[in-house]
């Protein structure tokens, strides 16, 4: 595969905790194909949205949003809370989805997930997947990566050492790429 320019994907992991297998997967997704980068970002900083408190957005948010219109793509790894997606995540999906110029707008979009149980957060990444549709990203819409056990896939210090995951999320990866181009003027 063949990238015309450099492309930049902006990781967010919908956990906050410091060990978390979805921010495990996106550091793994560094494995990217040539001539594409990713740069997590981390919600943490962000506030709870507050529409009293948008005009103008706290810094935090600014500085998120900003990320988000440079960059080409988003690649989001969620974990499932409750069958859907973590507070924190749909927290900072509500302040990129505000006026003026929402930056998630005809964003391409990847999602993945990791979790402990036996189905890899697909109810959560289903909800996600709605979210994004809602707000104006543009989903990819396979391959998915739905991480079961991550225990058993994910070595003590969190770095990913099953082939077959690595196999999935490569596939996944590519995937976005192409998606990027096809979408891109």
């Amino acid at each position: 595969m063949t990238i015309a320019k450099p492309l930049l994907v902006l990781g967010i992991s919908g956990s906050l905790r410091k060990a978390s297998y979805n921010t495990a997967l996106l550091h793994a997704a560094v494995l990217m194909p040539p001539g594409m980068m990713l740069e997590v970002f981390d919600l943490s900083p962000l506030p709870m949205f507050n529409q009293d408190f948008e005009k103008p957005f706290p810094e935090a948010v600014v500085a998120f949003r900003d990320k988000l219109a440079q960059a080409d793509a988003i690649l989001i790894a969620t974990p499932e809370y409750n069958s859907s997606i973590t507070g924190a995540l749909k927290n900072a999906l509500d302040w990129a989805s505000r006026s003026p110029q929402p930056p998630l707008q005809g964003k391409p979009a990847a999602i993945m997930g990791a979790s402990t149980g036996n189905f890899g957060t697909l109810r959560a990444q289903l909800h996600l997947r709605q979210i994004l549709t809602h707000v104006g990203a543009l989903p990819l819409g396979k391959p998915e990566v739905l991480v079961a056990r991550a225990e058993l896939v994910f070595d003590a210090k969190g770095k990913l050492v099953d082939a077959a995951t690595r196999g999935f999320l490569w596939d996944l990866l590519v995937a976005l790429a192409k998606w990027i181009q096809r979408l891109s003027p």
